[in-house]
């Protein structure tokens, strides 16, 4: 008797989680409203390698958010930092070394102001690098995203 109660509890239990997973869900339809992958540029450049003659012509121009499907997001603020590289001679080893300096601000606008493009236009060395972070775009009324960041070296 005991026998026949334990393999009736035994196939019991067996047979519920088959019977429990048969049971199909309706597949429900994924909409995203979020934009699709979006890519930064600044002119017509992702982040890149530029010559220090080309970085200062793009000095003036705005960051520019596109989709997949090419559609233009309004960027409403970046993060802007620039890393000056200045060699200098150490003193306890007497070997040349490279001493990093890091300006930045934040900004509300798609382009940097006029006096840091002019500032950088008269300080711009190769070797610097440009850093575009934090950039947020309008996606629809009230929804706004962040994209992803640049990193322009200048050559």
């Amino acid at each position: 008797m005991q026998k026949h109660l334990l393999l009736s509890f035994l196939l019991a239990t067996a047979v519920t989680p088959v019977i429990a997973q048969s049971a199909k869900k309706p597949a429900t339809a994924v909409t995203s409203k979020r934009p699709m992958k979006l890519r930064s540029s600044w002119g017509i450049y992702l982040s890149d390698t530029l010559p220090k003659s080309e970085v200062i012509k793009l000095l003036d121009s705005a960051l520019i958010v596109r989709d997949e499907k090419n559609i233009k997001y309004p960027v409403l603020s970046f993060a802007f930092t620039y890393e000056r590289h200045e060699p200098y001679l150490n003193d306890t080893t007497g070997q040349p070394a490279i001493y990093k300096d890091f300006t930045g601000d934040n900004f509300k606008a798609a382009a940097l102001p006029a006096a840091w493009s002019k500032n950088l236009k008269e300080t711009l060395q190769t070797g610097d690098v440009l850093y575009f972070d934090e950039i947020i775009i309008k996606y629809a009324e009230e929804k706004f995203y962040k994209a992803p960041a640049l990193q322009i070296n200048v050559k």
